[in-house]
This record gives C-alpha cells, structure tokens and sequence, in this order.
C-alpha cells in the first residue's frame, strides 16, 4: 500500500490505499489536490480514472463543493438487508424467482409504465422540483445499468440478504449536470475542478438539491427492495428485517468539522458505521464496520474498482472463463454483461485486505442470485 503524505510543493496530506494506481488516476487526484480550496484527500484500494476527479477518490474542501467531485450519478450506493428466506428454499427457487425479479423491476434504460407517488418535504429548487415532477415517480423503483445490480445471497451464517447497487437514475444525472454548467461559468458541464462557493446563492442551490437526490435515491433502493421482498415471498415464506437496513451512497458531498468532505465512488466509514462493500458478480459483498480512520477521512472503499474498461474487457475477456466462474449463480453471463465479468475488477480480497485500517469485515455474502440491466 503506498502511504505518502503530500503531494509535490502543496504540503496538503493525503494518503493512497492502493498497491497500484494507473496514472491518469493519479494525474486527476493530483490535480483536484492542486486547488487553493482543497485541504486533504484520499485513494482508496479501488480507485481507478474517472470524470474530473477518480473513481475512489474522497477529497475535503473549504468553503467550496464541486458539483464534479461528487459525480452525475449524485447517490449512488448500496443498501442491504438481512431477511428470514430459508437460504435452501431460495436456491431451490432460484431460477423462479430471477425470471419474475426482471419482471417486475425496470433494467437498464427502463422507467414504469405508472409512476409510483413519493412524498417529500425537504425544500428543493424549481429546476429539481420541475425534473423530478416530469418523470422522477416513473424512476422510483428502477435499477439502472453497468455495475447497478440486485443480488440475493447468505452470509457464513446461512442468512439470506437482498443487496441492491443503484443511485438517482435521471434525476441526479440531470441535477448534477445542471449545477456542473453553473459552476464553470460558461453554461457547460465541462471535466474540472470547479467549485460553487457554499455561502453563494448557486452554492446553496447544489447543496439542497444535492440532499434531495441522496434522498431519492436511497427511495429508489427502498423501492426494490420492497418489490423483491413481495418477489421472494411469492415463492417462499419469509420476510426483510428493515430495522436491520444498512444504507450508505458513494456519491456525496458532507460537511464536518468545517470541511467539504467529497466522495466518488468512496464509502462512509466513520467508527462503528455500518456500511457493505460489494465486489463482483462472483464473490458478493461484505458487510462492514467502519473505524473512523483520519487519514481516510473516514472511508472506505466502494467495490472492487475497474481494472479493464467496458470496452478492453468485451475485447480481451473470454465467455467460456465468464461462464466457468459464474456456475451455481443464477445471472445474466452473456455477451451483453461480459464487461461486468469478475476478471474486469479487482481482486475484491485484495482491496479488503488493503483496507483493514479503515473497515472491519462483519459478513461476507455470496450470490445466489445476481441482476445486472
């Protein structure tokens, strides 16, 4: 694991969990770290290039929020939660029960047909107001494509858990794209660094509407969840334990202690916060407990992280290695899905083992059933 502890001449404290880092993702760390308002930053185990700023990077700013450190997909995350399904009765039904799961929850670039009602009382901008009334009762409830997934799976006590990996859908796309233009001042989202002053109206704009989308979606999450529970229960006797929830998003901006916290693609990870880390459509997720680290600005890593891309991994990987490695796992191994084969991430055993500093790992849950869009 690397540990250094500045950057260049800027002196601003940083630290790297990654036993290897490819260049451009060091190059745009590097460069976010250069900005007058950024103060300390982190690499976690899974970080990889990104937009602006890299996959797996948490950095903190003062008296700014970057609209493009936080990302388009504005709360993206993971929710998990353990339920009384009889791990057996699950596998038995499995099939059964992955054909009816596409039936009912939107994929990929799907939306429902009938929108489904969602109260909120937070106040919102009328731009967010208006892009969220156009469709945003249509999204609730849909999973999205490329890493997106619902899985269902046990952990070394037999419990069988629903996971589910999705964020705002459109409606954080859109905010996100809105705020990017404002912030470089030349009406386009363009890749940077550029900040909203946090006490400028615009500023405070992003902030309130950045609450609502988290809020959204961790709705969206909720909204599947529920839908997989009624799935699984059409088939066997059972139910979800929601005061066991755990819910974290990746994609985020927080304040404390006076600072900006941004993560993309990185998790929260204070002391004792639970928080579930997924890896691949072979090897599940963990459940975690965060430690609170100061030099990871309490967090953690957000999955495994990319070591090919969408389009290297359908041009190198093979279908018969995707199908061997995927045997007894109810999923979509096919062409369409090769880019999410586990040989295009890392080695998720590694990355954990990278970042025992900052988590500890409470449950390790494997795939029974796994759904990608």
């Amino acid at each position: 694991m690397l540990t250094l502890k500045k950057i260049d001449e800027t002196g601003k404290p940083y630290k790297i969990y990654a036993d290897r880092v490819e260049s451009m993702a060091i190059e745009q760390f590097v460069s976010a770290m250069e900005q007058d308002f950024a103060v300390q930053g982190a690499l976690m185990p899974d970080a990889h290039e990104g937009y602006s700023l890299p996959i797996g990077a948490v950095v903190a700013s003062k008296q700014k929020v970057v609209p493009a450190w936080v990302g388009f997909d504005i709360g993206c995350g993971v929710c998990a939660v353990p339920t009384t399904f009889p791990k057996g009765l699950v596998r038995s039904y499995a099939e059964e029960i992955y054909e009816k799961i596409y039936e009912t929850i939107p994929v990929g670039f799907l939306h429902r047909k009938n929108p489904i009602s969602w109260k909120y009382e937070k106040d919102v901008t009328d731009f967010t107001r208006e892009t969220f009334e156009k469709d945003g009762g249509n999204q609730l409830g849909t999973l999205g494509g490329g890493n997106h997934f619902i899985e269902i799976g046990f952990d070394e006590n037999n419990t069988v858990w629903i996971t589910i990996h999705s964020g705002s859908r459109n409606l954080g796309h859109a905010v996100a794209t809105h705020y990017m233009k404002i912030a470089s001042g030349d009406g386009k989202a363009r890749e940077g660094h550029y900040g909203l002053d946090t006490d400028s109206d615009e500023g405070k704009a992003y902030i309130k509407d950045l609450a609502f989308c988290l809020d959204f979606a961790l709705e969206n999450r909720l909204t599947m969840a529920r839908e997989l529970e009624k799935t699984l229960q059409e088939f066997i006797e059972g139910e979800a334990d929601y005061e066991q929830l755990i819910n974290r998003n990746h994609n985020h901006a927080e304040f404390k202690n006076g600072l900006w916290i941004h993560r993309k693609g990185a998790t929260h990870a204070e002391n004792g916060m639970l928080g579930v880390i997924p890896g691949n459509m072979r090897d599940g997720s963990f459940v975690v407990k965060g430690k609170g680290n100061p030099d990871s600005l309490s967090s953690s890593s957000h999955g495994a992280g990319r070591v090919l891309s969408r389009k290297r991994a359908k041009e190198y990987l093979s279908m018969k290695d995707f199908t061997k490695t995927m045997e007894k796992i109810q999923a979509r191994v096919e062409r369409a899905t090769l880019d999410e084969s586990p040989m295009a991430y890392k080695n998720i055993f590694d990355v954990m083992a990278n970042q025992s500093d900052l988590v500890e790992t409470l449950h390790h849950i494997k795939p029974m059933i796994n759904i990608k869009g």
